[in-house]
């Protein structure tokens, strides 16, 4: 009884086998044959036509109306994706929507920001920062206040010189001490005065060695002609604006920390826009909101001219993942305001070089810029909600941009009903199918979950293929080949993934299934359907306002499908249901690629400072893979729809072929000094001596070199053949007996760069030595010993605190008492100062070990201060310079000297 079911479905089967490999018939396997073989005749027979889904018998179609072309399929996916693709991109380019109103001027904007960046690199503490800059922009305000004197509005100009303290669990956490660093504070109101002040945020200082024109000059730039605009409006404010233009940011945060938590106007603050940097020109985007506070995101959406903004952006950066802070979070956390943070993100290859230049910014920047501050200030400094935002606080907000054309924002509770209203639906859609009479639904249930874990098994198998390519590279040479090659990455990497998936699923459809059946394509639709609203469900249970990108890849594809079922059924996968099925996916698709972007827009410059520890092959792999596994997952059906997949597998296997070959020979290098678009090496060069005390206050050892820090995996390798002494035989040790290695750490970024190289030098003798003294040493009744140093240096100093084993910090004269941020035992604490600063003096109390450890490290106690020459006479020797003048255009080399004094107690 077991063979004649066989016998009477396989014509069927096998005209299906034949219109997959044309002459080649396949051995039939379990689906729709075996596996109901114990059903009557007409069953077997109705089930092999319609996938055992439904029981009612229907008029065999014709096969071909039901299956795909492998070239038109694969025509058809390819010029969607290229199609949306190109359009993120021509969105990206289009800056300007419609015409300025010309309220604000970007060419104005433009000449202060040359004039700024004219001045060259801004460190704090520098004559540039302290005195050029400072001077220019009290030169301009001025001016404006002179201007605008008989207008409706009053400036006032407050310049600010703080010094303060804090902790912050940025970099593994450390300590901040600044000493009269700069704020310019420019108050803008009403002339009778306001009670309710909106505050808007840039800096003009900037790290040694890069010009900082995006980071963060241009913001600046903008700042003051929004300033001009808003003062010489002829109707008044109904509430106050400041302007603050900090100086040393870039010192971690610690001007905007000077005035939020020490100037008497902070208090008056209701909200901020902060203006930031993590790339050079483009768009600038909304990342951060809050927190809670929805109007905020709500007057951004009402007053932009040129919107740009992204919920995603703002969870993912806050997250962490993203190695990067900004005053946002000064503000949040130490004034407890609210606010928006705004960033310009492309091109991050050249920030923070000597490449971060005016001329790389397009006025168009400067204007949509300049446009939307303006725009978004001046409709807060009119909202009511301002005076009381307390009573708008609760709550956030769902927010993202559709093209830079519009934003759609809706509170995130409303975006919580309507997330599970798309999966309810979606539950009902395949409810329907699992509820269907007979013994349809139970099948049809059985085979959604096989063909699920199908699925996931692929996505697993995929991933872990692409792993082992990216380790063969790495294990090559030939990591990074992509950070000046962006689509060589897509070639290798996104071609074995998208190959590799069409395999799983080809060897499925014909080992698993037997047949190309048109069933079979609906059932993949629905586990992809499955798949997306389960990620629905979970993101929107854990609050995140992310969840909106899933419910659009939910919501759109099933509505597309419900609206197509009919052409599905009567005609299968014809061109026409193809085109308007892709039509359909297309608003989610073109929004989701346009996320793709940015993360492979800020994700693949930062491989690029991220340090010699983290694989960057791992990481672009692992994003290029899944980002081919979320886009192709409402195409998979497509595999099981057409007829072969043989010729595109081959292609795809020949572009992954030339590329691995063409990557293992080393046609693409990963650097390039093309001014036009550079791909710079970041290398960090410091002179430096170092010096070693004993317990005794003699001096141990002493030494002095060229400390070399690479700041991505790659090291020295593409350096060495150009400068041979900077090898592997000068590469250094760490010696966990003193204080971060022993070595004179800028910031306390050890773990992300481990490979480090030391190459002997003669010693350096800055004309502002370091002086560091010991003031006094007592015991206290607590059993604690108490010890006051005095510290005179440069502007940039750290310090570092590693108590002995068994010993521990108690107390200090830092932050708000209690030490912070042991790092694997070690505290660091970052120090800088403006101009004029007295000698630094501070303290800490410590308890001496039960047991001394007689194997460790003599003494307590090991403290040890380093100091970093950024600029002037003492910032370049004749040995640096040299060693220079010798690397290659594609590196950028920053340097400094500096120096290293350890001492144990």
């Amino acid at each position: 009884s077991s063979s004649r079911p066989l016998i009477q479905i396989c014509p069927s089967a096998r005209s299906v086998c034949q219109m997959e490999g044309d002459t080649t018939v396949r051995r039939i396997k379990p689906f729709g044959t075996q596996q109901y073989v114990a059903q009557d005749n007409n069953g077997a027979q109705d089930r092999c036509e319609n996938n055992g889904y439904n029981g009612e018998p229907k008029r065999k179609p014709e096969v071909n109306l039901y299956l795909l072309r492998e070239g038109l399929a694969a025509s058809l996916v390819s010029v969607f994706i290229l199609v949306l693709w190109a359009l993120v991109h021509l969105s990206l380019q289009q800056l300007v929507i419609g015409k300025p109103t010309g309220e604000f001027n970007a060419v104005r904007a433009r000449q202060h920001l040359e004039q700024i960046t004219s001045a060259g690199p801004r460190p704090v503490g520098s004559q540039e920062n302290e005195v050029l800059t400072v001077g220019y922009l009290l030169k301009q305000i001025e001016d404006i206040q002179v201007e605008t004197a008989a207008g409706p509005h009053q400036l006032s100009i407050d310049i600010q010189r703080p010094t303060g303290t804090f902790s912050i669990d940025f970099l593994g956490g450390f300590t901040s001490f600044y000493d009269h660093i700069t704020n310019i504070a420019v108050r803008l109101e009403p002339k009778g005065g306001a009670q309710h002040l909106m505050l808007a945020n840039c800096h003009f200082d900037t790290v040694a060695n890069s010009p900082g024109a995006s980071d963060d000059a241009v913001s600046c730039a903008v700042m003051l002609e929004v300033l001009h605009s808003l003062a010489n409006q002829s109707t008044p404010l109904n509430h106050g604006v400041i302007f603050l233009f900090n100086g040393a940011e870039e010192n971690v945060l610690q001007a905007s920390h000077g005035f939020i938590t020490q100037h008497p106007w902070a208090k008056q603050v209701r909200a901020f826009i902060n203006l930031e940097a993590a790339g050079v020109g483009g768009k600038e985007v909304v990342f951060q909101t809050g927190p809670e506070n929805p109007w905020l995101v709500q007057a951004y959406v009402h007053a932009a001219k040129h919107p740009f903004a992204s919920v995603v952006g703002q969870e993912v950066f806050q997250s962490g993942v993203i190695p990067s802070d900004t005053d946002f979070r000064i503000f949040r956390d130490f004034g407890n305001i609210p606010g928006i943070d705004l960033a310009f993100i492309e091109n991050g290859f050249i920030y923070h070089t000597k490449y971060d230049t005016a001329n790389r910014i397009l006025t168009d920047s400067i204007q949509r810029a300049g446009d939307n501050i303006l725009a978004v200030l001046k409709y807060l400094a009119m909202s009511e909600k301002l005076a009381d935002s307390s009573e708008y606080r609760h709550g956030n907000m769902v927010f993202f941009d559709l093209l830079g054309v519009i934003v759609v924002a809706y509170p995130a509770r409303v975006g919580t009903i309507l997330n599970y209203m798309v999966a309810t639906a979606t539950f009902l859609y395949l409810a329907k199918k699992a509820s269907m009479p007979g013994h349809g639904g139970g099948r049809y249930v059985r085979d959604l979950a096989c063909a699920t874990g199908v699925a996931l098994l692929s996505w697993f198998v995929t991933l872990l293929s692409v792993l082992i390519v990216a380790l063969l590279v790495t294990l090559l040479g030939r990591s990074m080949f992509w950070y000046n090659h962006f689509y060589a990455s897509v070639c290798l990497y996104g071609a074995a993934a998208t190959g590799k998936m069409i395999l799983i699923h080809t060897l499925a459809k014909n080992l698993y299934y037997g047949v190309s059946e048109w069933k079979l394509g609906d059932l993949y639709f629905d586990v992809s359907l499955l798949l997306w609203c389960c990620s629905l469900v979970w993101l929107t249970q854990h609050g995140l306002c992310s969840a909106y990108a899933p419910m659009l890849m939910v919501a759109f594809p099933l509505a597309t499908r419900l609206l197509l079922a009919k052409e599905f059924k009567h005609r299968g996968a014809s061109a026409k249901y193809c085109v308007l099925y892709l039509l359909g996916l297309a608003l989610p698709y073109v929004h989701f690629m346009f996320l793709i972007w940015v993360v492979f827009e800020i994700f693949t410059p930062i491989m690029g400072r991220s340090g010699t520890e983290i694989p960057p092959e791992v990481v672009l792999a692992s994003l290029v893979t899944l980002a081919t596994i979320f886009l192709s997952s409402f195409f998979l059906h497509f595999i099981y729809l057409v007829r072969s997949t043989k010729r595109i597998m081959a292609g795809l296997g020949f572009v992954f072929t030339i590329m691995f070959l063409l990557v293992s020979c080393g046609l693409f290098f990963p650097y390039s000094g093309d001014l036009d678009s550079p791909r710079p090496k970041r290398v960090f060069l410091q002179h430096t001596t170092r010096t070693f005390h004993n317990l005794q206050g003699e001096v141990e050892s002493r030494d002095s070199g060229l400390w070399i820090n690479s700041f991505d995996y790659t090291g020295m390798q593409h350096i060495t053949p150009h400068i041979p002494e900077i090898n592997e035989t000068v590469r250094t040790r760490c010696r966990e007996d003193r204080p971060f290695c022993g070595y004179p750490w800028f910031l306390p970024v050890k773990f992300l760069s481990r490979k480090n190289w030391y190459l002997p030098a003669p010693e350096v003798s800055p004309s502002s030595p370091v002086e560091f003294s010991l003031l006094s040493k007592e015991e206290t009744s607590w059993g604690t010993i108490k010890m006051t140093f005095s510290v005179k240096g440069p502007s940039h100093m750290s310090l570092y605190l590693m108590p002995h084993r068994g010993a521990s910090l108690s107390t200090w004269s830092f932050g708000d008492g209690t030490p912070r941020f042991d790092l694997s035992g070690e505290y660091f604490i970052f120090y800088s100062h403006g101009l004029d600063a007295p000698t630094w003096t501070f303290w800490f109390e410590i308890q001496p070990p039960a047991d001394p450890d007689p194997s460790g490290p003599e003494g307590i106690v090991s403290v040890a201060i380093s100091s970093h020459y950024f600029f002037g006479k003492d910032q370049r020797t004749a040995r640096l310079e040299e060693m220079l003048h010798r690397f290659p255009t594609w590196a950028f080399p920053s340097s400094w000297v500096s120096t290293y004094d350890m001492y144990r107690y």
